[in-house]
This record gives structure tokens, C-alpha cells and sequence, in this order.
């Protein structure tokens, strides 16, 4: 497959000490050539590969000198995209950058498309489509964890295990095809229901092994969404500024001083949280804050996981056992704030309306209890799993929906082949089967698709 020439900034807008902007194509080094004057006139077409040199970008039609650089020399195959690259490395400054990448353009390259160079290292062969979303998945970790999990699928550790799973059934399909075409040979291994009932357990099991992770990996991947909710000043903005250990959040005796949702990510012992502060909600005759409390009830219902922040000083009203009243069924953790005060709530009656479910005293005045709230917060969603360093992860919302739809098509043939359906027709499941798995390596996947799935990268990556 042949391409152009693309060219792209790959490190953030803004003022910097170093900017990198790259190019991959057939034409690359003739565009470098017409731009880039080395020190001792050296060509780009000439010099070794994966080597780095020191000159100037010099408009060729004015000569005049554009910026001091240093130019990366890649060739293909032995690159990302598997075609040659040029990275150049500029000083860093919206001018600066934008001066270069136009004066490629104008000599031959054309501005890379969201994700394009990632795009073409999957359409060349280079990696496949699970590596290739990994690699969006490294770029937006927001944790150690998050990290670790997008660095063994980009190294293909979900890919291996797909393969694997194919191959198995492929191979059993083929030894069906053997014995309806062919059975008149006695030589050739029957195709017995049994045989047919034990390959499709092994993938079943292995693609339930792999969901079985789906809600950590997903979490760890995006974030576990979640809500501060309680009534006006019992502490909201207080627990999301000691989490985030930064004062965002006014914090004052002034009830209803939080009128909107205050988002912002913060990383609990390896667990991404996009941690919600809310209005007070409450019954209120301001109309600026109960715009802020419709927005806290919207957000409560998406939530994965709820704070509830009650006040040790208070007794318990009717507006707190309302909110236990909306977040029933739901993930949450209570906790009661504010133990630095004489105590008024009746802890026994907060453990019969929370069922049982996690509780943590806190003295946010005092730095007292956060530690022990990040415990819960870890244990309630990765408790024995997150530590299993060895395990493969599935985390990306396309490949749990695959795998839950394969795992469906596994369920049905081994339904047919426990009513004693005709094997050659068990097999039209089994090869569904292997198709929706191959869509996560992008082995069978549409074209539309795959402009879908890149678009959303980063520019210049």
C-alpha cells in the first residue's frame, strides 16, 4: 500500500524548550533534503539510519535561516509506521513550530490527520487494532496502573491471547470441514460432540476470564466516576480539596457556597478517580443554586461510586435519609465528617439505612480519616485483582462489547451441541465466534470503522 507524505506537530501547543515535529512518507527525506542544511552539507538521503544531526531549517526559496534544529534520521522498515520518518526537534513556541510545519507542507507533505501516523503503522502491519488504541490509552493514563495495563496490550499481550483463542477454534473448525468433506477417511480424527463440547468450553472459559476483568480495566482506562453528595456544609468541598490536596473548592460556613459541579481527577492508591463536588441538594428558593442541585441529582445517577458526607454534629435529618433513599443499589461509601465536634448522629442508625455498606469518620479540619477513606475506596473496586501485575486486562468499551457478543455466539453452539444439533450446523456459531474476536485485533474489521476509531487520536500521533 502506498502513501504521501504526512507531517504533523507531536508535542503539546504552547511554549516549551523543545517542540518535535514529524514526518513519515515516501518522500520525507527529499522534503528534509530541500529544507535542512547540516553542518558539513551532509543529504538526509545519505546519512545512516536512527541517527541524529545538528544544523538549520533554511527556506529554500528565500534562503533565509528558519530556526537551529535537530533532525532524527529514520528509515523504513525499522520504524513506527514501517515507512521513513523524519522527527525534527525545534525549540518550542507557537511561531517557531507553526513556521516549520508550514514550510514542509509547502515543499510536499500534507498536514497528518488525527492519529494518521498510528493509523499507518496498523494498516502496514506494524501493530494491530488492539495495540493501536493501546497506544491512546498510554497517552490519556491518568495512574501507575492505567499505564502499566495500555503498555501490556501495546506489546500485545491482549492480542497474543486473542490469537490464541482464534487459532483454536479455526483449527477445530477445520477438522469439521475435514470430516464432513471427507468421511470416508478412517485415518481422520472424528468430529465427535463431545470433542466439539470441550473446544468450545476452553473459549468460553478463557473469554469469561477475560470480562472478568472488563470493570477494572474499564476503570482503570477512564476513570472511576465519581460524586460527593451530602447536605450544604457538611464538608463536600473540604473531602475533594484533601483529595486532591489543592484548594479548588471555596470552602466556607456559608451553606450553599457550592452552586455548581466541580470536576477533577484524582489518582487514590493506582485508581483514577473524575471526582464530582455538588451543590447541597436540598429544597432552596435561590434559583442559582437549585440550577446547581438539579445538576447534582443528574450526575448522581451516572455515577459509579458515591460519597455520602454526613455530619457528626448534627443529628440526622430528613434531607439525609432522603439521599440514602436515592443512592440505594448503588456503590458508595459513607462518611461521617467533622469528628473534631461533639457528637449528635446516632452511628447505629446511620449503619441500618447504609446496609451494611463501607463507613469512614473523618476530621477534614484535622487531616483525619483520608487515608483510611482511599483504603475503602481501593478495596471496594479492586480489592485481591488490581495487584495481579501478570493478568491481562480488557479495558477498552469496544473490546468488552466484542467479547460479550462472543461469548454469546460461544453459548449458543454449545447449547446446539448439548441438544444434539447437526455439528456442521454448531459451526456456523463457532465461526461467528472467531469472526467478532478478530474484530478486536482488526483481522475482520470495516474500513469506516477504522476511520472512527483513529479520528478520535491526538494530532501528530
Amino acid at each position: 500500500m502506498e502513501f504521501d507524505t504526512i507531517a504533523a506537530i507531536s508535542t503539546p501547543m504552547g511554549e516549551g524548550a523543545i517542540a518535535i515535529v514529524r514526518m513519515s512518507g515516501p518522500e520525507s527525506f527529499l522534503i528534509a533534503d530541500k529544507v535542512f542544511k547540516s553542518i558539513g552539507n551532509k543529504r538526509i538521503k545519505e546519512v545512516a539510519s536512527h541517527t541524529i544531526h545538528y544544523g538549520h531549517i533554511v527556506d529554500p526559496g528565500t534562503e533565509e535561516i528558519i530556526e537551529e534544529v535537530m533532525i532524527s534520521v529514520m528509515k523504513g522498515p525499522r520504524t513506527f509506521t514501517k515507512e521513513d520518518v523524519i522527527e525534527i526537534n525545534c525549540h518550542g513556541g507557537m511561531a517557531s513550530v507553526n513556521r516549520l510545519l508550514q514550510l514542509l507542507v509547502t515543499n510536499g507533505a500534507r498536514l497528518a490527520e488525527p492519529g494518521e501516523f498510528t493509523k499507518r503503522a496498523f494498516l502496514n502491519g506494524r501493530i494491530d487494532l488492539s495495540q493501536a488504541e493501546a497506544v491512546m490509552d498510554l497517552i490519556r493514563a491518568k495512574t501507575d496502573k492505567a499505564m502499566n495495563v495500555a503498555l501490556g496490550q501495546m506489546e500485545g499481550r491482549l492480542s497474543k491471547l486473542i490469537r490464541s483463542l482464534r487459532q483454536e477454534i479455526l483449527e477445530t473448525l477445520a477438522q469439521v470441514e475435514v470430516n464432513i468433506d471427507y468421511p470416508e477417511y478412517d485415518d481422520v480424527e472424528e468430529m465427535t460432540h463431545q470433542l466439539m463440547l470441550d473446544k468450545s468450553k476452553f473459549v468460553q472459559e478463557e473469554i469469561r476470564k477475560l470480562l472478568q476483568t472488563s470493570q477494572q480495566g474499564k476503570i482503570l482506562r477512564e476513570g472511576l466516576s465519581t460524586v460527593i453528595v451530602g447536605r450544604p456544609n457538611v464538608g463536600k468541598s473540604s473531602l475533594l480539596n484533601s483529595l486532591v490536596q489543592d484548594s479548588k473548592a471555596i470552602v466556607t460556613d456559608i451553606p450553599g457556597t457550592t452552586r455548581d459541579v466541580i470536576e477533577e481527577y484524582v489518582n487514590v492508591r493506582g485508581v483514577p478517580l473524575r471526582l464530582l463536588d455538588t451543590a447541597g441538594i436540598r429544597e432552596t428558593e435561590d434559583i442559582v443554586e437549585r440550577i446547581g442541585v438539579e445538576k447534582s441529582r443528574k450526575v448522581l445517577k451516572e455515577a459509579d461510586l458515591i460519597l455520602l458526607v454526613l455530619n457528626y454534629s448534627d443529628d440526622l435529618t430528613e434531607e439525609d435519609i432522603n439521599l440514602f433513599k436515592a443512592i440505594e443499589g448503588m456503590d458508595y461509601i459513607v462518611i461521617v465528617n467533622k469528628t473534631d465536634l461533639p457528637q449528635k448522629i446516632d452511628m447505629d442508625r446511620i449503619k441500618e439505612l447504609s446496609a451494611n455498606q463501607k463507613m469512614v469518620t473523618t476530621s477534614l479540619l484535622q487531616d483525619k480519616g483520608i487515608n483510611q477513606l482511599e483504603e475503602a475506596i481501593s478495596s471496594l473496586f479492586f480489592e485481591g485483582v488490581i495487584e495481579a501485575s501478570d493478568m491481562t486486562y480488557v479495558s477498552n468499551t469496544r473490546h468488552i462489547s466484542l467479547l460479550n457478543q462472543a461469548l454469546q455466539s460461544i453459548n449458543e453452539a454449545i447449547s446446539g451441541v448439548e441438544m444434539g444439533t447437526p455439528i456442521d450446523i454448531v459451526q456456523i456459531d463457532l465461526t461467528r465466534t472467531w469472526e467478532l474476536l478478530g474484530e478486536i485485533i482488526g483481522d475482520s474489521v470495516h474500513e469506516s470503522l477504522i476511520d472512527q476509531l483513529f479520528s478520535q487520536f491526538c494530532l501528530g500521533k
